[in-house]
């Protein structure tokens, strides 16, 4: 099935799958290419409005019977880490950051790899070789970035053990953590939260106002732990809304709650792609 708007990218939707996510659920996601001389500005337009990238393509979850998936960013001059984020900052003190143009490595493989193995061994990623690991790294038609963390080298001039990346999007208004993987190993260091601590840290230094999250969904404990991020906004009935108090977002599963994919389209606001 196929939906457009006038002069407008054209908009599919995927056959329905298990959600990974919610146990005895099925999510199906609307989605659109993104290519050709106006993919940033798309990218940029349909972020905001709660859209994710993955390669050349831009999604949003549209589930016939639920709308669980939230999209969540933080507002980065309102945000204070708590107690206990301090702490996974200061366990990681350690770890240098560099940021290069998306590029894939046997390094960077052979630690999502290792990554996957240990705590997705059963997700739709499992399966994932080394040409598809870099094609998710490399096609990108927007502005995009590896960021890796690098233990401190014992001598100067020796090699640092790769310990996280990130694969970010650097929007207009925000970075936009596309995937990210880390060591197993250090579970106690709480990588993935400290990966987020560090571009929101990233955002404030070059002024950018948010940090993207990806999405939240209630009720998930795969994605419970974005809910403990202070100042963070989710995507909620067509706008931005602080997320309150996380347990008052009760999914809606009845088969009215979800609108016809025709008027999800039409709602979409486009950008002015022309140039000049």
């Amino acid at each position: 099935m196929r939906h457009s708007l006038p002069l407008a990218p054209q908009f599919y939707v995927t056959a329905p799958q298990p959600c990974p996510y919610l146990d005895g659920r099925s999510e199906r996601k609307l989605f659109t290419a993104l290519q050709g001389e106006g993919a940033e500005k798309l990218n940029n337009a349909l972020s905001r409005q709660g859209f994710r990238r993955s390669q050349n393509v831009l999604y949003r979850p549209s589930c016939a019977d639920c709308t669980a998936c939230l999209s969540a960013r933080i507002r980065v001059a309102d945000f204070e880490p708590t107690k206990s984020q301090r702490r996974v900052l200061k366990r990681n003190a350690d770890l240098r950051r560099t940021a290069t143009s998306p590029w894939a490595t046997e390094e960077q493989f052979a630690l999502f790899r290792r990554y996957l193995d240990t705590r997705h061994a059963d997700g739709g990623m499992a399966d994932m070789d080394i040409f598809e690991f870099a094609a998710m790294i490399e096609e990108t038609p927007v502005k995009s970035r590896v960021i890796e963390y690098r233990e401190s080298a014992e001598t100067p001039g020796s090699l640092r053990a790769l310990i996280a990346t990130c694969l970010t999007d650097v929007l207009d208004d925000g970075l936009s953590m596309v995937y990210s993987f880390y060591e197993p190993e250090r579970i106690k260091d709480s990588l993935g939260t400290y990966l987020i601590l560090d571009h929101i840290e990233i955002a404030r230094r070059v002024g950018l106002p948010y940090v993207y999250l990806g999405y939240w969904v209630p009720g998930s404990r795969k994605m419970g732990y974005k809910a403990n991020f202070a100042a963070l906004e989710i995507y909620k009935g067509g706008a931005w809304t602080d997320i309150g108090d996380p347990a008052s977002h009760e999914t809606e599963t009845h088969p009215l709650s979800v609108d016809p994919i025709a008027e999800q389209v039409a709602r979409i606001q486009l950008p002015d792609t022309r140039s000049g």
